[in-house]
């Protein structure tokens, strides 16, 4: 069925959901989404019912930086192929399956280690489901993006992201209710289960068709070196896109970088620590799940609704400065939360702020990294940008619990906020460097 932009009735364009792309993109999401939370949110929980220390919880939320460097392994899943494995099913699926099994082999690896007794190994385990799910979001990627026309790309990233957003919402309310009503054991077991789902979908799905650019020539062209072949990849995969940004944006490009680097220092810090606060306030696990995963998800989705409007309505850049400021400020909510104790009128008042701050800032800042990207090389760009938008938040996060151990949750909390000042000040800037840039037009 082919598509073309601004022809049809809305009744024809909605039909392109129900295509097959977009359907097998919903069910690739759902496996890309289950193993995020399962490494995160979920797993401090399990940690904080075993009393492990807040310090070593908090250095946990260094494994979720093995999403934020993907890109540097992103050629080799690009260019190499797995032995066997590749010649049967194809580039893309082969390194999507292998990711697959990794993340069911290291969530079992989980249940059969008892961090009680050995901790580190246990975080190695969690590092394996990290690595392999970071590398499965690599190969999907790409798979989403050979698999259809420009026309399509639209409906296959809202397939992926729905089924990528239930995902999360099973590996969160799900694993904690299953882990309430038995442990967590079955709870995990049951999730590295679920995974079969992406398994079946890779098995039934064609491989995209592959086009072979100049630099897949040249990395092929065994006529060259083998280190002058491996200097042009470096370059490719690399350098050439980074030059281009800083060509193209000049010394403002280290103001953009910068900036993109603290946004989300703000939460992504807190959010480690916020399963371990509400357990330690005394709530179940089934409560948690119902406000924070079910009720917060819908939320999450409002505050993005509102972004999306905000940026059609005002544009992408004053809606930033109002994003970083909600995300400041709506750290101080858990501060009125930890004053009140065990409330449910408080718990569901932090995590709507939470969550509609978070699903806001999220859709209005993904507008602004797409705005930055050079269309020839839109992928390793924007790759670079989410990046660097999570990492030092993911550093920052493993300290978090030795600040909680030393001076509260209060504390914490409020220093969470302050750790969004920067983000409202070049929020700013960003702003009226935009307005400068607009007038000279």
């Amino acid at each position: 069925m082919k598509f073309q932009e601004g022809t049809g009735s809305w009744g024809e364009a909605v039909k392109i959901y129900r295509q097959p792309e977009v359907i097998r993109m919903l069910f690739l999401g759902f496996s890309a989404g289950l193993p995020l939370l399962l490494v995160f949110s979920t797993l401090t929980a399990w940690l904080t019912d075993l009393d492990i220390s807040r310090t070593s919880i908090g250095f946990f939320g260094w494994v979720g930086m093995t999403y934020s460097i993907k890109f540097f392994w992103a050629p080799v899943v690009d260019q190499i192929k797995i032995p066997w494995l590749t010649s049967k099913i194809g580039q893309r699926r082969s390194w999507i399956l292998l990711g697959q099994i990794g993340i069911i082999l290291g969530l079992i690896a989980m249940v059969l280690m008892d961090p009680r007794v050995s901790l580190f190994n246990f975080a190695i385990c969690a590092v394996l489901v990290a690595f392999s799910s970071s590398t499965q979001d690599i190969a999907i990627d790409a798979l989403r993006i050979e698999s259809a026309t420009n026309e399509m790309q639209g409906a296959l990233a809202a397939g992926y992201q729905f089924g990528y957003r239930v995902g999360m919402l099973i590996a969160g309310a799900g694993a904690l209710y299953m882990a309430d009503l038995y442990n967590w054991n079955i709870a995990y077991y049951f999730m590295a289960t679920l995974m079969l789902i992406g398994v079946s979908t890779v098995l039934l799905i064609p491989e995209p068709n592959h086009i072979q650019d100049k630099r897949s020539s040249y990395l092929n062209d065994r006529k060259r070196s083998l280190i002058s072949r491996l200097i042009y990849w470096l370059q490719q995969a690399f350098m050439a896109p980074f030059v281009e940004f800083f060509k193209r944006n000049g010394s403002y490009a280290l103001i953009i970088l910068v900036f993109i680097s603290v946004f989300r220092l703000s939460d992504i810090t807190m959010g480690i620590m916020a399963n371990p606060f509400y357990l330690d306030l005394g709530f179940t696990k089934s409560e948690i799940a119902g406000v924070s995963k079910i009720f917060g998800f819908f939320m999450t989705l409002l505050g993005a609704f509102l972004g999306g409007l905000c940026v059609l309505r005002y544009g992408i850049h004053r809606p930033l400065i109002f994003a970083a400021i909600l995300t400041a400020v709506t750290n101080l909510l858990f501060i009125y939360l930890s004053n009140l104790g065990n409330d449910m009128g408080g718990l569901i008042l932090a995590i709507s702020g939470d969550n509609i701050s978070g699903g806001f800032s999220g859709g209005v800042f993904i507008a602004y990294l797409s705005s930055l990207t050079n269309r020839t090389f839109t992928a390793t760009q924007y790759a670079l940008f989410t990046s660097l938008m999570t990492l030092p938040g993911k550093f920052f996060s493993g300290f978090s619990g030795m600040l909680v151990d030393a001076a509260g949750y209060q504390v914490f909390f409020f220093y969470a906020a302050l750790m969004g000042i920067p983000a409202i000040l070049l929020s700013w800037i960003v702003w009226k460097k935009h307005v400068a840039a607009t007038q000279n037009l």
